[in-house]
């Protein structure tokens, strides 16, 4: 938590109803999850596939902190932060299906989930890829003098490249409303990170490096996550309208969180698992953010166990929909092998230029 948090905390102003909905978003991503395995496992999706299941908390509860629109950008474990956003499940599966009604037409698969209506600036697949461009979305909305906070969310392994590096130093300098976030699970791919990162067992480091604000939160309780993001976000907001490189103050400027939480699945879907034991893991699940969730709402009467049933039954549905949406769209044509690369159409090419195949798409 931020040191020095108030007794009273944000999230006790949160009624019933915003409970059952971060509750919802939860549970969404869950059984979206669950089917997205399926669906891999039955060679319907290709490529690389990351799941986000046990880390639910952590998307969904610093997203509620924040206005719908406010910039996010992330990494390859993205299918959490686009449902948590407002994406339609039928086209983030539909994107892992590679076709043509998914959010990016197909062409960028699981790690590519971009959703520009709901500010959801995309999965980026190089490691810490994303740090620049979270960098330049902050830089952009101070240059104009707009309102935003932008959160940039990492994996553990980012924490050592060059990219993030440069992206706090910038940010620091400019004293850009940016936070960036740690979304940290223990694992690099197969590597814990006390292996790979030095002052693993004291992050803050890494912020005081960069003289930004540092704040450490429970990932796996979705009302500690949102405490901590909202006491940021609320601090940040209005510091964008404030000069570039203005003298840092109680808000003004980046902040670097460390979300400590815990994948419950391999780093990807093609991952074994042999670098942490089968206990291990299911100690870790003992503190399932949904189960959290729940025990929260029923020990307070807040919500009947017949209103977390219907919840979740609507969280299935909405993925076996998803599927079958998937499952019947249309495929890409060939002619769009050409689209989205040049700014028209084709190019510099011309119909008459395109290799037979793709004329023929054309007529």
């Amino acid at each position: 938590m931020i040191s020095g948090k108030p007794a009273t905390r944000p999230s006790d102003a949160l009624d019933a109803a915003a409970l059952l909905e971060l509750l919802r978003q939860m549970m969404l991503i869950r059984r979206f999850e669950e089917r997205t395995m399926q669906s891999y496992q039955a060679t319907k999706i290709g490529g690389f596939c990351h799941i986000y299941i046990g880390q639910e908390a952590t998307a969904v509860g610093s997203i509620a902190a924040l206005r719908k629109d406010d910039p996010i950008i992330t990494a390859y474990r993205d299918h959490g932060h686009a449902l948590a956003r407002g994406m339609e499940p039928k086209y983030c599966m539909a994107e892992m299906y590679g076709k043509l009604a998914g959010c990016a037409k197909g062409k960028g698969g699981s790690m590519h989930i971009f959703d520009k209506d709901n500010a959801m600036y995309g999965g980026h697949a190089i490691v810490a890829g994303q740090c620049p461009m979270g960098v330049g979305l902050a830089f952009s909305h101070a240059y104009l003098g707009e309102d935003k906070v932008t959160v940039c969310y990492l994996g553990d392994g980012a924490l050592n490249q060059g990219a993030f590096h440069e992206s706090m130093n910038l940010a620091a300098i400019w004293r850009l409303p940016i936070i960036f976030v740690v979304e940290n699970n223990s694992y690099s791919m197969g590597t814990h990170i006390s292996r790979g990162t030095a002052a693993a067992d004291d992050l803050s480091v890494k912020a005081a490096a960069y003289g930004m604000r540092y704040a450490e939160c429970d990932g796996m309780d979705v009302l500690d996550t949102y405490d901590t993001f909202r006491t940021l976000v609320d601090a940040m907001r209005g510091s964008s309208s404030r000069a570039l490189g203005a003298p840092a103050d109680t808000g003004s400027g980046p902040a670097f969180v460390n979300a400590k939480t815990y994948r419950f699945k391999g780093h990807s879907m093609s991952d074994p698992q042999k670098y942490r034991t089968k206990e291990e893991v299911a100690g870790r699940q003992e503190r399932d953010p949904i189960s959290t969730l729940v025990s929260h709402l029923v020990e307070r009467n807040l919500a009947t166990q017949e209103q977390i049933d219907a919840i979740d039954k609507q969280a299935k549905e909405l993925s076996h929909d998803a599927e079958k949406f998937a499952e019947e769209a249309p495929a890409l044509p060939l002619s769009e092998l050409y689209t989205d690369v040049y700014a028209e159409p084709f190019g510099p090419y011309k119909v008459g230029e395109l290799p037979e195949m793709l004329r023929k798409t054309q007529k």
